[in-house]
């Protein structure tokens, strides 16, 4: 676990690393004293208030949203909305964070479905909900886990979305024979990466999430589509840019995407992680989908390659069978990629890939998982997140808290 915690106004003072931390509340305003210096927090009330007015004018004040610094290292696992959304399912998660070396846990705020997994007013999310898991108390959830000093990621499903595809067509990926809605090989639809209006959809998501008390938001699926009828494929918003730049115009597309996500939300503290394709490590092509190293690391505090041997293909760098090498395919993954964000004038610190922790498609025994852990510390690096989309991790790998 880690030893961060979070902040609390119920506290007088904290020391932590040489500074005092202290509250103090004034004329209806709080402020944070840190080494010296008041930093005010806003809040909320529930309704007008003005200066002079008595206490039975004012409204009772608003919970104080408090959020957890990110550990080091980040040892986490990934929640889907469903288990989220039953307590005795993630009680036994939660359990297994707070017993382990585990400090982090991963959860869905919007999924491959498109379904937003908590309930929101703000203008741009009211009345697009999805038909998947929803997490009526999520406030209250992530509220226990910041007491038990667990961080909070939140997993948002970017431009694969069928549920806003099928409710917005305009801005969706298109099939260019007959202009009805694409769909992947699992009937799943796409945004168009460059519908703006869009990016403000996800930047609604971020900034309700944070608020809400989300302390890092973490975007998967941010590419174009890669299986499917790839001959029936139109993508009406992007068009002009891969017709002026077929070799760049999808990376350069993403970087856009990427630059207004930190634009809008970095300045308000919010902690942006980017899910990257493993082979992005090693490959400088965009991989016909857009994602390139070194065009998304400016962008973002965190980079996860998802470097899952099972998605790596036979002969991956001389290995028949990547399934069988966990160790030589995370570690040549992660070292390359080391080296390239180093070489690029980042720092590798910003590493923390995605771990298989999942029966695909052999089964994965113990040693297999702890070889994927000791092979990204052999690569200099500390930080990885477990995936399984069961959420049924192997305890015997982590260490004991």
């Amino acid at each position: 676990m880690s030893d961060k915690k979070p902040l609390s106004l119920s506290k007088k003072r904290w020391k932590t690393r040489g500074f005092f931390i202290g509250g103090a509340i004034t004329a209806g305003a709080v402020f944070l004293y840190v080494g010296g210096v008041f930093f005010p927090l806003t809040y909320e009330k529930g309704g007008a208030s003005e200066k002079g007015a008595s206490d039975s004018d004012s409204a009772p004040v608003k919970k104080i949203v408090t959020h957890i610094q990110t550990p080091e290292p980040v040892k986490g696992v990934y929640m889907t909305a469903c288990i989220a959304a039953t307590p005795s399912l993630r009680g036994k998660l939660m359990n297994l964070v707070d017993e382990t070396e585990l400090n982090t846990i991963i959860i869905d705020l919007k999924d491959y479905s498109g379904t937003i997994s908590f309930p929101s007013e703000h203008p741009l999310l009211r009345g697009h909900g999805g038909t998947g898991c929803r997490i009526a108390d999520l406030p209250e959830f992530i509220e226990t886990l910041h007491q038990k000093n667990i961080y909070v990621a939140g997993r948002v499903t970017v431009f694969q979305d069928p549920y806003y595809a099928k409710k917005h067509p305009e801005i969706a990926v298109l099939k260019a024979s007959d202009g009805a809605v694409w769909k992947d090989r699992k009937g799943l639809s796409f945004i168009d990466v460059s519908a703006k209006p869009y990016w403000d959809y996800i930047v609604a998501i971020s900034e309700e999430g944070y608020q809400i008390g989300v302390d890092e938001m973490n975007f998967d699926y941010i590419r174009f589509p890669s299986d499917g009828d790839m001959k029936d494929i139109a993508f009406p918003h992007s068009a002009a840019a891969l017709l002026a730049d077929p070799e760049n115009g999808k990376s350069e597309a993403l970087r856009a995407f990427f630059s207004y996500l930190h634009e809008r939300l970095s300045p308000q503290g919010i902690v942006l992680s980017a899910d990257l394709f493993g082979m992005t490590t090693t490959n400088t092509d965009d991989l016909n989908i857009g994602q390139v190293l070194e065009k998304a690391a400016p962008y973002f505090d965190y980079i996860s390659p998802m470097v899952y041997p099972s998605h790596y293909p036979p002969n991956f760098n001389g290995w028949k069978d990547p399934n069988k090498v966990p160790y030589e395919i995370v570690y040549f993954s992660m070292s390359e990629a080391a080296k390239r964000l180093t070489a690029a004038s980042s720092t590798p610190a910003k590493l923390r890939p995605w771990l298989q922790d999942n029966d695909y498609p052999v089964p994965y025994t113990p040693a297999m998982v702890r070889a994927q852990m000791q092979a990204t510390y052999d690569a200099g690096l500390t930080s990885w997140m477990l995936w399984d989309a069961g959420n049924t991790y192997t305890r015997e790998v982590l260490n004991k808290e």
